[in-house]
């Protein structure tokens, strides 16, 4: 008899199994490439976090319900669900963290374009907005308002030069091959090209590896 055998005696609804195993591999890719990437990832869809949302909130009621049953199979079960439970809220804390830290750092350029807020779910978006909001009030009130009204733009381009500051897409990251692929990459000397295979640990500037991880060719790690 495993772990799932006595969760599911305890638990008769534990029969997602093999669907939260899923959604919990998917949320650990998505903040292993969140962590990875120097710029934001697009916001997982398929209703991944409501799924993982309403599983914590089971868990939590379902952690209530047995807290305080003396029977030594339950109580083996309920330090098995906190376990987990405490690695869903890590796993999705840690997640929101890594997208916030790189909304607070840039947050004009997430704001420029459709395409750019389309990476954000709603929450952040209004987050962002909210946040950029409040930004310029406080430059106006401590020294923008000071400065001739065409100056006072924080997204000025004018001369050719942007004042929204982008992420670095130069910078170098780590991805594994998930099928045999072809990689080509900018070194330090000159550009080149190599036959990668399936399971291979590569690293490369992100603007040359977004591709294969957008196509499903590779992952970050």
């Amino acid at each position: 008899m495993d772990i799932d055998d006595i969760l599911r005696e305890v638990d008769p609804a534990h029969h997602a199994v093999a669907r939260e195993k899923q959604d919990l591999q998917d949320l650990t890719r998505a903040w292993i490439a969140e962590r990875s990437a120097p710029e934001l990832l697009h916001w997982p869809s398929g209703g991944l976090f409501e799924r993982i949302n309403a599983n914590i909130k089971r868990q939590i009621e379902k952690v209530e319900e047995m807290t305080g049953d003396m029977d030594p199979r339950t109580n083996f079960a309920l330090i098995v669900i906190q376990t987990e439970l405490e690695r869903y809220k890590y796993l999705v804390r840690s997640y929101l963290r890594a997208r916030i830290a790189k909304i607070d750092r840039h947050t004009l350029h997430y704001l420029s374009t459709d395409e750019l807020r389309s990476r954000l779910s709603e929450m952040e978006l209004a987050y962002a907005t909210r946040h950029q909001a409040l930004l310029h009030n406080h430059y106006l009130s401590s020294f923008l308002s000071s400065f001739p009204p065409a100056l006072q733009n924080l997204n000025d381009t004018a001369g050719n030069i942007s004042m929204i500051d982008p992420p670095d897409l130069e910078s170098a990251v780590f991805i594994r091959l998930l099928r045999d692929t072809l990689v080509e990459g900018r070194g330090v000397d000159a550009d080149g090209a190599m036959d990668g295979k399936e399971s291979d640990i590569v690293i490369l500037r992100w603007s040359d590896a977004k591709p294969l991880v957008e196509e499903g060719s590779a992952e970050l790690v």
